[in-house]
């Protein structure tokens, strides 16, 4: 009995000094191996630093109701108490992870990478505010302030930490929104977007302000949405920023959209374009005039997929010309041009205008209304390549569309060489992705879906019965996510001499469909099973994108 209490301060020790083996040994604790691991900003908000600081205790992640903690020491009871008091409000299971001194401090170090820096740039905000009141505006420029001022202003060092942690976070949008006590800034990483940061409601005014100030937008303005854009340079990459403002009830909201040029350009292997639908594509620009029309609903990425088609066809010997509403990447080698509906130069009147720059190919961001179908197809038949998009649900329906939209039948056997539909999807993190079988269920859809595909079709995909599929747990890679980036789906619909008679004998979708089938379409479905078969996307994933 005498040697209890002198064992337990042995073991404390040893627990100490040796990263916790003992302790697993006698405690039953799983240990943990936290060396690379990045924590979520939600899940650190769980555990306040200062209660994680003196009870050496850390949130590792959560899921659902139950939260990973790790612990230096695992059978501190006082430690433990108090994690189940910090904890209740939320209702959280505790998971009990044995962690080292070293992945300890590392963890603690994340706590101040985004929230540390804000909150010491927030302690000089009183700073800040008289200085904001000292601006003087004339004409929404900016006057008798500083660069030094600028430079040294904690507001400006809470911007620059937001829009750094975006960008090393992947993230593809920032938002900045004002509520009624606070404000809440948002990450959209793979298309889902998660919050990142609640700030003081006082900083709002101020943080705009800042925003504006970069994109050379009015700051005195707060009644009209506002457009604008900015750059900065990070590692060696210039990075665009895209902003918008929207005047809400709680004050003004901010959104920018991040425009990485290494992750934004990207090639058709990165698009997720391969076998048969790569070769389809790749002989489709190959034609010296005609029509390639991108289709889906807004967010599929095909603006993406047209630079990426531009992209391939950037060469010296050609004149490039692009209208866009707005312009999101710069690109080398192009002509590219932004519409301003506001003083009429719209995509119909600046195509009237790029017909007289003797262009060889012509992007236009998006056919909206019967002027500019009417003249795309013009500019498609007097010998230039045309690049656009649409918005209809699939690559059949595209023909249809254009028809609606004033274009003679006649006209387009001879204008329109492809039409491409595609959606977004997110894909799974290769680090921690698990090879599982398929069931019955996702099996007969598998079975349905490729079974009756010719050779052709099937080009570069192998696999074997009985079907298996990819699963992602989540990793320190992917943030426990389970995905990381995001690829296509595709299905491109070729104009051929079926076709062409098929339009000109009297439309008919149904029909449209039947000569998609014998020219060997791979529909987006079809495209989703090969994915999931390679082990690129889930099963699950596919189905919601495609019943989306």
């Amino acid at each position: 009995m005498g040697n209890g209490p002198w064992k337990q301060r042995l073991k404390a020790e040893l627990i100490h000094f040796y990263h916790i083996d003992m302790a697993n040994q006698d405690l039953k604790v799983p240990s943990i191996d936290l060396t690379g691991r990045k924590i979520l900003v939600e899940v650190l908000k769980e555990i306040p630093e200062e209660a994680a600081t003196f009870y050496k205790f850390v949130p590792i992640s959560r899921q659902g109701k139950i939260l990973e903690v790790g612990m230096i020491n695992p059978d501190d009871l006082k430690a433990k108490e108090a994690l189940r008091f910090i904890t209740r409000r939320n209702y959280l299971e505790l998971k009990i992870f044995a962690i080292s001194q070293e992945h300890f401090r590392d963890v603690l170090k994340q706590y101040r990478s985004l929230r540390g820096e804000v909150k010491k740039a927030l302690k000089q905000l009183e700073t800040e505010i008289k200085i904001e009141e000292k601006v003087k505006l004339v004409e929404g420029k900016v006057e008798g302030i500083t660069d030094k001022i600028v430079s040294d202003a904690p507001i400006t060092k809470i911007v620059a930490v937001i829009l750094k942690h975006a960008i090393e976070g992947g993230a593809s949008d920032i938002h900045i929104e004002p509520a009624e006590n606070e404000v809440r800034v948002r990450f959209r990483v793979d298309g889902v977007l998660y919050t990142s940061l609640v700030l003081p409601k006082e900083t709002q005014a101020a943080i705009v302000s800042r925003i504006k100030i970069l994109s050379k937008l009015k700051i005195d303005e707060t009644r009209v949405p506002q457009d604008g854009r900015f750059h900065t340079v990070v590692g060696n990459n210039k990075i665009d920023f895209r902003i918008s403002t929207l005047p809400t009830p709680g004050g003004e909201k901010v959104a920018l959209r991040i425009l990485d040029p290494t992750v934004g350009l990207k090639s058709f292997a990165g698009l997720g374009l391969q076998g048969y639908n790569l070769d389809i594509l790749e002989k489709g620009i190959q034609n010296p005039f005609g029509m390639i029309l991108l289709t889906g609903p807004t967010g599929s990425g095909k603006t993406t997929t047209l630079y990426a088609i531009l992209n391939k066809l950037n060469q010296e010997k050609v004149n490039i010309i692009s209208l866009e509403d707005p312009i999101e990447y710069f690109i080398k080698g192009l002509n590219q041009s932004q519409i301003k509906p506001g003083i009429d130069y719209t995509f119909a009147s600046g195509l009237r205008h790029i017909l007289r720059q003797d262009p060889d190919i012509i992007m236009v961001g998006e056919i909206r209304d019967e002027e500019t179908a009417g003249l795309v197809i013009h500019a498609a038949l007097t010998g230039h390549i045309l690049l656009s998009t649409l918005h209809t649900n699939n690559a059949i329906g595209v023909i249809p569309r254009l028809i609606d939209m004033g274009v003679g039948p006649f006209l387009l056997p001879t204008s329109l060489n492809l039409a491409i539909a595609q959606r977004l999807i997110r894909r799974l993190c290769q680090k921690c992705k698990k090879e599982v079988a398929a069931s019955t269920k996702a099996a007969e859809m598998i079975e349905q879906e490729i079974s009756s595909l010719d050779s052709d079709q099937r080009k570069g995909f192998t696999w074997q019965k009985p079907y298996k599929i990819y699963r992602a747990k989540g990793c320190k890679f992917c943030g426990n996510k389970g995905t990381k980036g995001r690829m296509a789906l595709f299905e491109i619909l070729i104009m051929t001499p079926q076709l062409e008679a098929i339009i000109n004998q009297g439309l008919s979708e149904s029909k449209i469909k039947e000569e998609a089938q014998r020219q060997g379409m791979i529909t987006i479905k079809q495209d989703g099973i090969f994915k999931v078969l390679q082990g690129s996307i889930s099963f699950e994933e596919m189905v919601k994108v495609i019943e989306e």
